[in-house]
């Protein structure tokens, strides 16, 4: 369930009154997602994303990632472009919420990941690396590595109900990263995604062949070590069913994120821990909403341990050769 808010035809038609995108002909509410309320419109100008921002999403910081969406297009990357209504302004308001219309971009996301996948993704990825470079806003990651154990410390009370034993074994991973994790100097810094899931990547496909056709969903990314998103889409994209770590998978996505923007000497020397600190980041925010979300409340709550045992296995796999770098 992705619509928490629901709009009405009338408040759409006023809505869409201070935008020339043509009249409305068709909408429907998305069901994927879990953080924002989406809808599909369709115009006589052609087809759009309505995106309305629910309470989890600072009303602030929404300026930064539209305008980082639209400096990335502006480079070359294909992501949804902010649509501007006849002010100029991008972010409105409909229906109580903070909204915004954004481009529509054709393609679906991969439901079993292949190889063939992860090599268009790291390409993707070092593209959105390199077009973000010149945009010099800042945003801190507000769920970077200061923000681990306060979200561990508001876990400790009821994380013990998820598993026995797991807020100790916690403790002592944290604990080895943080005292590996590399200072933000220590590795080039940029604007990451921090958030590229298999379902905010479309691909097509050319001659049977997958290609990136669109990366969506930026409302996580961030001013932050640009490894770190690579360790994310390790986390993400490289692991079976059966919890085994794809090295092929993982080979192809660094092979053609390197082609395009070469990882230092430094960056592959840090990508276990990196990879360690993007695994008990998912592992945290999900044993959070699991431990905090009232029953019946609109939220998709995921399971904690898929992520447990991802940081279990980075753990133990400590030299950039492990994990195919």
């Amino acid at each position: 369930m992705a619509v928490y808010t629901e709009v009405t035809d009338e408040a759409l038609r006023a809505f869409l009154a201070d935008y020339s995108i043509g009249e409305l002909l068709a909408f429907r509410g998305i069901a994927e997602g879990v953080e924002n309320s989406n809808y599909a419109l369709k115009t006589r100008e052609g087809d759009y994303i309505l995106t309305l921002y629910e309470k989890r999403v600072d009303p602030r910081q929404l300026p930064w990632f539209l305008n980082l969406m639209r400096h990335l297009v502006e480079r070359g990357l294909s992501a949804p472009m902010p649509v501007p209504g006849r002010d100029g302004a991008a972010l409105r308001a409909l229906a109580g919420r903070p909204a915004a219309i954004c481009t529509f971009l054709a393609g679906v996301w991969p439901r079993r990941v292949r190889a063939a996948h992860c090599g268009p993704l790291g390409a993707a990825l070092a593209e959105l690396h390199l077009a973000g470079a010149d945009y010099t806003a800042v945003r801190p990651n507000g769920l970077g590595v200061a923000a681990w154990a306060p979200l561990l410390e508001a876990c400790r009370a009821d994380g013990e109900g998820v598993q026995p034993g797991l807020i100790a074994e916690l403790d002592g991973l944290l604990s080895d990263i943080l005292a590996e994790w590399p200072a933000q100097d220590a590795l080039p810094v940029g604007q990451i995604h921090a958030d590229l899931f298999p379902d905010n990547v479309f691909f097509l496909e050319e001659d049977g062949r997958p290609y990136v056709s669109g990366l969506i969903d930026f409302y996580f990314a961030c001013t932050e070590l640009l490894a770190y998103d690579v360790a994310v889409c390790l986390n993400a994209w490289c692991f079976e069913a059966d919890r085994s770590f794809n090295v092929t998978k993982a080979r192809a996505l660094l092979r053609e994120y390197s082609a395009r923007r070469p990882l230092s000497d430094a960056e592959r020397a840090a990508l276990p821990v990196l990879c360690r600190g993007a695994a008990i980041r998912f592992l945290l925010t999900r044993l959070y909403d699991w431990v905090n979300t009232p029953k019946g409340a609109m939220v998709t709550r995921k399971d904690p341990l898929e992520y447990l045992y991802k940081l279990r296995f980075f753990a133990l796999a400590n030299s950039p050769e492990a994990i195919g770098a």
